[in-house]
């Protein structure tokens, strides 16, 4: 049974969000103005099913009528089941909608990807994790911006963070947290003997300035001449900055810009990400286990994830989902795995009685 009370509540919230908009206070005033359009942007998708709703069982009862009458009857009949499964689809949808909705989903994203266990191995896989969450940002049409590359000696990442910008990003790249394992033969491996290793994925959403504040007096920021592979230009520019957070001892390192201003900018960005995430976890002890759960120490053991090359084949160990097309996965055809574990994450939250909690709260980590 559908909370109709409550979606009229949304209804609502919704017209007034709309007139707050239009007020000169809100227009004066970017950061206000930003946070309703957000807020707007959410609810928006319950008021237009439940106005498709409200429509269909307006036709419906209609048709219920016409049935008496023998000029309209035989109309009637043939409408009614098509519109009682719209009806019914409609109902689906709003249950799905009123979800407690996690704030990050509609974020842009920072990925953090650091080689774990398996040496030269595991600086490769990380590389290829970034190339496939890359190449599925492309089919999402996605901006991928690369905000600090650390390049292995034989190849490879020993870690890579990038922002990931667009529609939604988060509530889709949400579920690759995590450590992945990865099974297959090395290219330095003569025997043909099959090597494990591990990557670590964290995925943090995007810290708008309002979301975090940073005091310019609890920052060290050192500056050096950037390192590793990139040409010339990079390796002799005192660009590479390095800023640590002394309230609570983090460091953040960019180089991968010549300009010292622009690495200054995307270690900022990382930073900020991290720090709403801290907060967040203050806030929710349920985000707190999911960020362990995300990253843990890179140890084979703690994998959310198995690509074993040989077999051709992707295991997802949170849902028990395991599909033989990983030369397609690996080049970035992730919908059916993302979206099986969007579909869990959700029936999970309908078997815990999701419809019982406050609209935009926050929700279980998918675990």
């Amino acid at each position: 049974m559908l909370p109709i009370a409550k979606l009229e509540a949304v209804q609502r919230r919704f017209q007034e969000l709309e007139h707050l908009m239009c007020s000169p206070a809100v227009l004066s005033s970017p950061a206000e103005l930003q946070r309703l359009n957000r807020e707007r942007t959410e609810i928006e998708p319950v008021v237009v099913a439940f106005a498709r709703l409200r429509d269909v069982e307006r036709r419906i009862a209609e048709d219920r009528e016409a049935l008496s009458d023998p000029d309209l009857s035989e109309l009637a009949q043939a409408e009614l089941p098509e519109l009682e499964t719209e009806r019914e689809r409609l109902a689906s949808e709003l249950e799905l909608l009123l979800l407690p909705k996690d704030p990050n989903d509609a974020r842009n994203t920072v990925i953090e990807i650091r080689s774990g266990e398996g040496g030269e191995e595991a600086a490769l896989f990380a590389a290829d994790l970034f190339r496939m969450l890359c190449r599925y940002a492309e089919t999402k049409r996605w901006k991928v911006e690369v905000l600090n590359l650390s390049e292995a000696s034989a190849g490879g990442y020993k870690e890579v963070a990038a922002l990931i910008s667009g529609q939604d990003v988060y509530s889709h790249l949400r579920y690759e947290g995590g450590v992945h394992r990865v099974q297959r033969v090395p290219t330095t491996e003569t025997q043909g003997r099959i090597h494990t290793s591990t990557a670590t994925v964290a995925v943090l959403p995007e810290a708008d300035e309002v979301d975090v504040h940073i005091d310019d007096k609890d920052l060290e920021i050192s500056i050096a001449a950037s390192g590793g592979p990139g040409g010339q230009g990079v390796n002799t520019t005192n660009s590479a900055v390095q800023i640590k957070h002394l309230p609570t001892g983090m460091i953040v390192k960019c180089q991968d810009e010549r300009s010292q201003l622009k690495n200054k900018a995307k270690a900022m960005k990382v930073l900020r990400s991290r720090l709403l995430e801290i907060e967040q976890r203050r806030q929710e002890e349920a985000q707190s286990a999911e960020r362990r759960t995300m990253v843990g120490t890179g140890e084979r053991a703690q994998k959310v994830r198995t690509y074993n090359f040989p077999q051709n084949r992707v295991t997802d160990h949170r849902i028990g989902l395991t599909l033989h097309k990983l030369d397609k996965i690996i080049e970035g055809d992730l919908d059916e795995l993302i979206g099986a574990l969007r579909t869990h994450r959700q029936a999970e939250l309908l078997r815990r009685g999701g419809l019982s909690g406050p609209a935009g709260g926050a929700v279980e980590p998918l675990t």
